[in-house]
């Protein structure tokens, strides 16, 4: 592979690689015959968080629910009380560390959310560190504004209110701020109706903010079908779909995203249906959810793991869903998501002899080399 700049611009075998003029001149980088594949691409993040939620980690391993923990004020709502009296330093200096470790696992492209500020102050807040951090940081971060988290506390006994705060002042003035590309909803049981969604979604529409949804992980409330309704990028968790969501999923163009980070942190034992999606033709993804309550990971080779032995999932059909599909739900395929003449030159290089190796060592970080438009990030220090 020949690179230039940011960009991949010849890709063939050894020798005719070394005869092309360009290459006279090149670096070589010999990685020993290690598997190479495009960097990851982590299309569901939660990137800007103030601490860990590890008492509520141990409180679940009691045997108290997800949705238990929640109603006592703890799970999302804990990390917005903290959130709100963090310092922008404080927050972006946690990303930055977090930003590290995706590189050294392989990731070159995340998407990161907002959503654990849930007022405008602190919404804003978390959008500002997403833009610099874009801007300082080599991997590519593309924004997205989930201030329909759950209704704030303050809002309870008025979620109409707050929604339409939501659609007439702060979608607008995100997207005219040019803050973030994609409005998300977290559409479930405890959280927002589908009715609720849609107006939000569509509000988000209007602005320019592509869609995309929390769909159906704690209950079947029908936001998979709102998800095809709105023109989503992507709709994610589904593990409450049933066989009509299923067929319908699989003739749209939505990507279904598989988060099975987030069961296996929970105990859960029903994942999403993946090989009927597939069956389906569905576009799948698979990404981390990276964030402090419910799937505190950023290794996208133990999701590929989780993915091959929980879902059923074939090694390369989880790699595509890290890579390639992924790239296409964040909009940006034509630039990262495979390696290809005119790409970025995104990669990340795996210390096995067979990429099937990469999921079945799971817990383990193989990623011994990532390069992100054409600059070594791993192993050099960021």
């Amino acid at each position: 592979m020949l690179t230039r700049d940011d960009r991949i611009v010849a890709i063939g075998p050894r020798r005719r690689m070394e005869r092309l003029r360009q290459a006279r001149r090149a670096e070589k980088i010999n990685l020993g015959g290690r598997v190479v594949l495009p960097g990851f691409v982590d299309s569901h993040t939660h990137l800007i968080f103030p601490a860990s939620r590890a008492a509520e980690y141990e409180q679940r391993n009691a045997g108290a629910t997800y949705e238990q923990i929640a109603r006592s004020g703890g799970g999302i709502r804990s990390t917005v009380k903290h959130l709100r009296v963090a310092s922008p330093a404080i927050l972006k200096a946690r990303a930055l560390r977090n930003l590290r470790d995706f590189a050294v696992h392989g990731t070159t492209t995340l998407e990161a959310k907002s959503g654990y500020g849930l007022d405008w102050k602190s919404e804003v807040k978390i959008l500002d560190i997403l833009y610099h951090l874009h801007q300082e940081h080599p991997l590519d971060i593309l924004a997205t504004f989930l201030g329909a988290h759950v209704i704030p506390p303050e809002f309870r006994r008025r979620p109409k209110a707050y929604i339409d705060i939501l659609v007439r002042q702060w979608i607008p003035m995100i997207a005219t701020a040019g803050l973030a590309e994609f409005c998300d909803v977290f559409c479930d049981r405890g959280a927002f109706t589908v009715d609720q969604s849609r107006r939000i979604l569509m509000a988000g529409r209007a602005c320019g903010l592509v869609p995309r949804i929390h769909a159906e992980q704690l209950a079947h409330t029908g936001a998979a079908r709102l998800a095809i309704e709105v023109q989503a990028a992507s709709a994610d968790h589904l593990e409450k779909i049933d066989r009509n969501d299923i067929r319908a999923l699989g003739l749209s163009n939505v990507v279904c995203t598989m988060l099975p980070g987030c069961c296996f942190h929970l105990g859960l034992k029903d994942y999403a249906p993946v090989r009927q999606l597939i069956e389906a033709g569905a576009i799948v993804g698979v990404a981390t959810d990276f964030n402090p309550g419910t799937s505190p990971t950023l290794s996208m080779s133990m999701i590929l793991s989780l993915a091959c032995t929980q879902m059923k999932m074939t090694p390369a059909e989880a790699i595509t869903a890290a890579t390639i599909n992924p790239a296409y739900s964040l909009r940006v395929h034509d630039r990262v998501g495979s390696l290809e003449v005119g790409k970025y030159a995104d990669l990340a290089a795996f210390d096995v002899a067979d990429y099937r190796e990469i999921p079945y060592y799971f817990g383990v970080n193989l990623c011994s080399f990532t390069m992100k438009r054409g600059a070594i990030l791993h192993p050099k220090n960021l």
